[in-house]
């Protein structure tokens, strides 16, 4: 991994859920993780979103999270009724700059988004000569596991919900690089969720 000196360095970070078996969907598939939801809302993952996207100014998403994402924040941003801490994420995303890693998709309509057909992690080496804050992956499993196998993640962000789901896409397959992580936060939440931020441990030199 080379940086151009003369560019702060950015970090990169991954923020995702995960069942205690290690799932980010459930049995049912893709769409299958209203398991999520109640461990989402409570005040801690509330704050703790806040607190891990705060330094970042570009945010990397998968196309189904893109498309998701897109359906519902840019409401919560209008919306003065939402929670300050959802409508402050909801601000932040929309006016970030959003990559989006899609086959499919030839546009990308949403304020401040751009398509990327290059592999995620030839993207985020491009993205770490540019100046800016960190770069930071929204719970899109596969981004997250192109930038490990690349080993371009600097910071996993992981809110461990209290649910076995017993089936469903795992995070962390076998074949991944063998890595070393520091635990650097951990903080609880009212439902039960782990909030953990572990940093990775990178040899001098």
């Amino acid at each position: 991994m080379t940086q151009n000196p003369d560019v702060q360095a950015r970090k990169v970070v991954a923020n995702i859920a995960l069942s205690l078996d290690g799932r980010v969907n459930g049995q049912g598939g893709e769409g299958d993780m209203s398991w999520i939801i109640p461990h989402a809302l409570t005040d801690g993952a509330r704050d703790h979103m806040v607190r891990v996207t705060g330094a970042a100014t570009t945010a990397l998403l998968g196309r189904k999270n893109y498309e998701g994402f897109g359906s519902v924040w840019p409401a919560v941003a209008k919306d003065d009724s939402a929670d300050p801490r959802d409508r402050a994420f909801a601000q932040w995303l929309d006016e970030t700059e959003k990559i989006v890693f899609s086959s499919t998709r030839t546009e990308a309509p949403w304020q401040n988004s751009r398509l990327a057909d290059a592999d995620p992690a030839e993207e985020v080496k491009r993205l770490r000569r540019q100046p800016g804050g960190d770069i930071i992956v929204l719970a899109s499993g596969s981004v997250i596991k192109a930038l490990l196998a690349g080993d371009e993640l600097d910071r996993l962000s992981i809110t461990l919900c209290p649910e076995l789901v017993g089936g469903g896409a795992r995070l962390f397959p076998d074949g991944l690089p063998a890595t070393s992580w520091s635990l650097t936060d951990l903080s609880t939440t009212e439902s039960g969720a782990i909030c953990l931020i572990y940093d990775r441990i990178r040899n001098a030199g």
